[in-house]
């Protein structure tokens, strides 16, 4: 929740210690693992940051699967051992208020990225990130990170303002285009005997770049002269190099998001604080697609059968509404939280807090398979999702116990949590037109609610001058009911009610071998549930008769033990670090194809992977005035070695998953920064990112990852340059992707982007 005035972190014998008053963190008082933070100064000076995400860029081991400014649905968190298809197995949080979106996991017919639209790059103060389940203080989706946005709250009156534009030159295929994005953001806040407030309002207007092509492969087609002769087809290689076309773009979204922040805090007393936080977002989306194809008279074409060079694209390959849709989306989603929290600093403190997170409105229009472009532009047939009613909420009680006082050398932190989530998404047909018309028959609905409780302590205690011990554990129970899955208006079942326990042990220590050097080490338990929509998520077979046995509500929970070492050395402004981590998960969640009998044949559904193992070592640089005064570099390497060890359910052509790459772990991944404060007024910075190759399939069949579906390697230069005219006024220009690379996460990433923003400041 909102906190007081803002004290620096300190670093204790490698475990950090929030110090002063009320940082505004959900961080337990003692951290026993690796952390790493950037503050709201640095991310001014060296970060383009249209959206909350940016703020990640430069942290070890950590992506975010961001495709175009705005991307509200795709933008999945990646760490080190958990990839951009698993946003569960990270934890997000905004004031201590939960954004993750533990409905579901990665991407797909739902998606379940992170909310980072309930925070603005204008409103964070600093960002924390917890590397590990380490901390008894989170669930087990921790299991890869904990990031905190730890947002502005005033001291004295303030207001800001700022206005910002990117442009963006996309060429790809048979799209060449200029798509722009703009946003304006203000803010207001004061502070004034006991209370204080804060107002933030934010408007992003942007155009992505495609997404998604319509292809066919080369194989399917048949030597004739049926169909439309057409031009225009791009001819290539897909992830698996086989050869196919790539007929047109898809998904070139449009959005526009609103956002608006209201903070309240009271102090009953210098020592006793209460917040209260509401946020609301909104979005209105356009999703395009674009033919590259035309006919002998110079039309685009969308649909029918059509002929390329004297293959013939006929009956299911024929071109339909699917290949190119168009899409409106509304959504409002609205955030509450209130907490009560004290900061004696002495024998005894506690906190009380609550949060809930509602889809108001979720509604998705689409066009009809049968309701191809340019007819449905205008309106005709199609489908609205509607997800309202979704959402979750929290409950959070905690104390921390130091029987010394705050010198003496024992803490001890505990509390108990509540996370609710209630998934509820249906799938209707639309007769007359899909962009205005009520919802007719149904066709598809998911529905379910978990909760998971939880029981949770850690003892710091610094056991001698120079040793410290963290010893904990969490007790979970986690529960799943009302679990229904609609397959068509008449098809439907029902789920019964499920009950877990699971108890999660973490362990710590750390040495201080020198005034100047921290060794430690963490171990860690952690259980991440299976979700709403991994457990009821409806899919679809050719079979009607048969869909009843497509999902798997008997899933199992993922299971995790994770174990890092940690060598940290501090010289005058220098940090060097260095970790070596190991993570074995049992039971892993992915979607893959099994034999079910009961169907008596091969279906695609999430199911559970038996054993992946993950080690490997990570490395990370920072300075201060090194070579010359004003200026900081900082840089981290990653090396992983993630791979399936057991899985008995795999049904695929060609290969088995034994022995293959975790999909989307990539074995290097580096990321370099420098900034250089030229005097008071000028800054520049220069940054780079690198991954290395990557899969996306758990067979790693995907070995053309320089395309379409294909997941690539890339490296990236990102440039900005700071002017201060004075104390209110500065202005920024940046590039990111200076040297436009095309690289892919199965979609094309932004190519070379340029932007420019003015801000004010009182």
């Amino acid at each position: 929740m909102p906190g007081l005035a803002v004290a620096p972190a300190v670093k204790s014998l490698g475990i950090v210690t929030v110090e002063g008053r009320a940082l505004p963190t959900s961080l337990p008082t003692l951290v026993p693992t690796t952390t790493e933070s950037v503050t709201r100064a640095q991310i001014e000076a060296t970060v383009n940051a249209m959206d909350s995400q940016d703020a990640l860029r430069y942290f070890p081991s950590l992506l975010v699967r961001k495709r175009y400014i705005g991307d509200y649905n795709h933008a999945i968190l990646s760490s080190r051992a958990s990839g951009t298809g698993n946003s569960a197995r990270s934890a997000v949080y905004a004031d201590g208020i939960l954004l993750s979106n533990y409905l579901g996991n990665g991407v797909g017919g739902l998606s379940f990225p992170p909310r980072w639209g309930l925070v603005t790059p204008e409103e964070i103060e600093r960002v924390d990130v917890i590397y590990g389940p380490f901390s008894a203080a989170y669930p087990g989706n921790s299991v890869g990170a904990v990031v905190d946005y730890a947002t502005r709250m005033p001291s004295r009156f303030e207001a800001h303002a700022k206005v910002g534009h990117v442009v963006q030159p996309f060429q790809l295929y048979g799209t060449d285009s200029t798509y722009r994005a703009w946003q304006t953001s203000a803010s207001l806040g004061d502070r004034s005997g006991p209370w204080a407030w804060w107002v933030n309002v934010n408007r992003t207007d942007s155009e992505g770049q495609p997404l998604t092509f319509a292809t066919r492969l080369l194989s399917s087609g048949v030597a004739g002269t049926a169909g439309t002769a057409v031009t225009g087809a791009v001819a290539g290689l897909n992830n698996a190099q086989r050869p196919w076309y790539l007929l047109g773009a898809g998904t070139q979204i449009r959005t526009v998001q609103d956002h608006l922040k209201f903070k309240l805090a009271h102090d009953f007393s210098p020592t006793l604080r209460a917040s209260y936080v509401l946020g609301l977002w909104t979005n209105e989306a356009e999703g395009r697609s674009e033919s590259y194809l035309r006919d002998a008279a110079g039309q685009r074409v969308y649909g029918g059968p059509i002929n390329i060079d004297g293959t013939a694209f006929t009956g299911a390959q024929a071109l339909g509404g699917s290949d190119f849709p168009l899409t409106r989306e509304q959504l409002l989603h609205t955030m509450q939280g209130l907490s009560i929290k004290s900061q004696t600093r002495g024998v005894f403190d506690w906190e009380v807090a609550a949060s809930v997170y509602d889809y108001r409105r979720d509604d998705k229009r689409q066009n009809a398979v049968s309701n191809p472009q340019p007819a449905a532009q205008a309106g005709g047939a199609g489908t609205l999702a509607d997800g309202s009613g979704t959402g979750w909420n929290t409950l959070a009680l905690k104390g921390i116990w130091r029987p010394q006082g705050s010198a003496g050398r024992r803490t001890v932190e505990f509390g108990f949590q509540q996370e609710r989530s209630r998934l509820r998404y249906q799938t209707s047909t639309i007769a007359g037109n899909y962009l205005v018309d009520e919802p007719g028959t149904r066709i598809g609905n998911v529905k379910g609610d978990t909760r998971l409780q939880s029981l949770w302590a850690q003892d710091v205690w610094r056991f001698a001058d120079d040793w410290t011990a963290v010893i904990g554990g969490r007790a979970e129970r986690w529960d799943a009911r009302d679990g229904r899955t609609d397959f068509s208006a008449t098809q439907a079942l029902t789920y019964p009610a499920r009950r877990e326990d699971h108890f999660s042990p973490k362990a710590a220590r750390s040495w201080q071998a020198a005034s100047d050097t921290v060794i430690r080490t963490s171990l860690g338990r952690a259980v991440r549930m299976p979700t709403v929509a991994e457990l009821y998520g409806a899919t679809s077979t050719a079979n009607l008769a048969i869909s009843q046995f497509i999902n798997d509500p008997n899933l199992r929970p993922e299971k995790s033990w994770t174990l890092e070492w940690s060598a940290q050395r501090e010289v005058g402004g220098t940090t060097m670090r260095a970790t070596l981590f190991a993570e074995d998960t049992r039971d892993a969640l992915y979607t893959q194809t099994s034999f079910d009998a009961n169907a008596n044949r091969n279906i695609s559904r999430v199911q559970n992977v038996g054993r992946i193992a993950t080690s490997g070592l990570e490395t990370a640089f920072s300075s201060r005035d090194w070579l010359f005064r004003g200026l900081e570099l900082q840089g981290n390497v990653t090396y992983a070695d993630s791979t399936i060890r057991e899985n008995a359910g795999f049904v695929a052509t060609p290969g088995d998953t034994v022995g293959q790459w975790q999909p989307n772990i990539p074995r290097w991944r580096a990321t370099a920064l420098a900034s250089w404060r030229v005097d008071e007024r000028w800054t520049a910075s220069l940054g780079a990112r690198y991954s290395g190759r990557q899969y996306r399939t758990l067979n790693n069949a995907d070995v053309n990852g320089d395309t379409y579906m294909g997941v690539s390697r890339f490296a990236v230069v990102d440039a900005r340059v700071l002017y201060r005219f004075d104390q209110q006024w500065s202005a920024a220009f940046g590039i990111d992707n200076l040297n436009n690379d095309l690289h892919w996460n199965f979609h094309p990433y932004p190519r070379r982007s340029y932007s420019a923003e003015l801000r004010f400041d009182l």
